[in-house]
């Protein structure tokens, strides 16, 4: 039983990656590829350690503290690495997908700009 939550754990991993790099080749721009990636690779990640870390404990009966830090680091730096980037790329100019609806970043940046004139 432990090598099938084990094998689905992994295998759910890997499907996340996957899933996240035909969203990297599939998205129009570079904020929408940012979220594929940043989410899906996170998802993977952790679902592949904790795979990792259930066959160790349950099966090697070791306890590996390494991969339980390993998923907070991951759970707690990937979004703000990608908030980071896409934030950089949007202040450097990169446009937006010509079908984007919505700026909620430009109309906070013009609604500071318009507070500190005041």
């Amino acid at each position: 039983m432990t090598e099938i939550v084990v094998s689905i754990l992994i295998l759910l991993g890997g499907a996340f990656s996957i899933l996240g790099s035909i969203g990297i080749v599939r998205f129009p721009d570079v904020y929408g590829r940012l979220h594929a990636a940043t989410k899906s690779a996170t998802l993977g990640v952790i679902c592949i350690i904790i795979g990792t870390f259930l066959y160790f404990l349950l099966v090697q009966e070791l306890f590996i503290g390494k991969l339980l830090l390993t998923i907070l680091f991951v759970f707690m730096t990937a979004p703000v690495v990608g908030f980071m980037v896409s934030k950089s790329a949007y202040n450097v100019g990169v446009k937006l997908w010509d079908q984007s609806i919505q700026d909620d970043l430009g109309k906070a940046i013009k609604k500071a700009e318009k507070k500190a004139r005041q």
